[in-house]
């Protein structure tokens, strides 16, 4: 049996995708084995929303070819789709998969086994107009990640995901109710929905929104939490809000991108809101769930150093933060990228620059964060357990998404706790004990 291995790199919708091709695979006879393992050919699913992201995508193909010199490589995902030329003449590459034919992998290796080639599958994304489905099972996961949209219309001046994804597209909600009943039979008790661009849901399809995802799970029991992935601020209607709010299956956790805290840095980022907007959506959506506003987990991304950022606009966004009172912030400092408009702005910061301003916001965030999980300190709980960590705690997730340890669970189990303390490990991510565990178990406590 020809084995394939599949190496991710990226997002939430790359992993999908990647589960979906592996399903692809099992379905025409191969064997799909873990990433690390040698294969007869290696699949790479890209990434490129960072320079670095470039250079990891390249750096994963050269480890394939160390595993097995002799396998042939397939190169898809974001990098590929915007480089296709430089994916191909790299050693060891024998096909480049655009974003958009990734479900077409399947005949494209059976092509490689026959020892055709080079193959290069990669269409001109902006042309796109349909969803590329595929159907994805994540395989010893407890939650279950479902794809409902694809691309991005939005072009925002430092971003260059548009140009790998193209524009909108999305899954009908017919098709979108036939994978959450493959689910729920399945036995997933959390379905994600992820998307490029989650809030523009619908807008290809004649006027359909997130509302219409959400109806699809009426009587769908064994489905008890709906988490959403990336949203967008300005796609956050007063109709979503109070239809999310209403729903108690809908997962008290928003990731709201910001990506500053600062009105004229948004504006160069030409994002298309500005903080005080950004604010009332925040606003909105606590002042929705009443007496339970703060259990409540707004978590954001922000780009450290953007171009021209001068140190009081860097500070506006410590402040915001302040504000809003995120619960986990993720950081990533501003990367050039060729093909966009913030390329060619003047006023690029140094790297060094971008590095220290970086290092501020995380350590507020990691401030606020440990600001938030205290809260929880005497609560009762009701945890999904994931998996067993080597140091034999079960950890899961609250639906506010706080990562809780316990001494007792089972992979799947919707588990009620009463949470003790907060604990850090070395790593430094944070993490709530349940009331069972003992605080000498752990590496470090708080």
């Amino acid at each position: 049996m020809i084995k394939v291995s599949i190496i991710t790199l990226g997002c939430k919708v790359n992993s999908y995708e990647s589960d979906a091709m592996a399903g692809l695979l099992r379905s025409r006879g191969f064997e799909v084995v873990p990433e690390g393992e040698k294969a007869d050919i290696f699949i790479v699913n890209t990434c490129s929303v960072t320079n670095i992201a470039d250079r990891k995508s390249r750096q994963m193909i050269s480890r394939c070819l160390k595993l097995d010199s002799d396998a042939p490589v397939i190169v898809t995902g974001c990098w590929s789709q915007r480089e296709p030329d430089a994916a191909m003449a790299l050693p060891g590459v024998r096909a480049v998969v655009g974003n958009n034919e990734k479900s077409r992998i399947a005949d494209i290796v059976a092509e490689i086994v026959d020892g055709e080639g080079p193959v290069c599958c990669v269409g001109d994304i902006m042309k796109a107009t349909s969803f590329d489905y595929m159907s994805a099972v994540s395989e010893g996961r407890t939650r279950a990640f479902l794809k409902i949209q694809d691309g991005c219309n939005r072009f925002c001046t430092y971003c260059a995901i548009p140009y790998a994804r193209g524009r909108i597209r999305s899954r009908t909600p017919e098709s979108v109710r036939l994978e959450l009943e493959k689910l729920n039979d399945l036995g997933f008790v959390e379905v994600v929905l992820t998307g490029i661009h989650l809030t523009d849901y619908g807008k290809d399809l004649g006027g359909a929104d997130l509302t219409d995802v959400l109806d699809c799970l009426e009587g769908l029991d064994n489905i008890k939490r709906l988490r959403f992935g990336s949203l967008e601020p300005h796609g956050m209607t007063d109709k979503l809000i109070s239809r999310i709010a209403s729903d108690c299956r809908v997962c008290r956790q928003f990731h709201l991108s910001l990506q500053s805290g600062s009105t004229s840095v948004l504006e160069r980022m030409r994002r298309g809101y500005t903080a005080d907007e950004y604010a009332d959506v925040v606003d909105s959506i606590r002042s929705a769930y009443g007496r339970e506003a703060d259990r409540v987990a707004i978590t954001t991304d922000i780009i450290a150093g953007f171009v021209g950022e001068t140190y009081a606009e860097h500070m506006e966004t410590m402040d915001f933060m302040r504000r809003i009172g995120f619960a986990r912030v993720h950081v990533f400092p501003y990367s050039r990228r060729s093909g966009t408009a913030a390329d060619k702005l003047p006023g690029q910061l140094t790297n060094n620059e971008k590095a220290e301003r970086a290092k501020e916001l995380i350590a507020l965030g990691h401030e606020l964060e440990y600001g938030f999980l205290k809260s929880f300190i005497g609560r009762d709980e009701k945890v999904l357990i994931e998996s067993k960590q080597k140091d034999g705690l079960y950890f899961g997730f609250t639906d506010s998404y706080a990562r809780v340890l316990s001494l007792y669970g089972e992979p799947n189990e919707l588990k009620d706790v009463r949470i003790k303390s907060i604990t850090e490990d070395k790593n430094g991510e944070l993490s709530l004990l349940s009331d069972n565990c003992r605080r000498d178990t752990l590496e470090q406590g708080l």
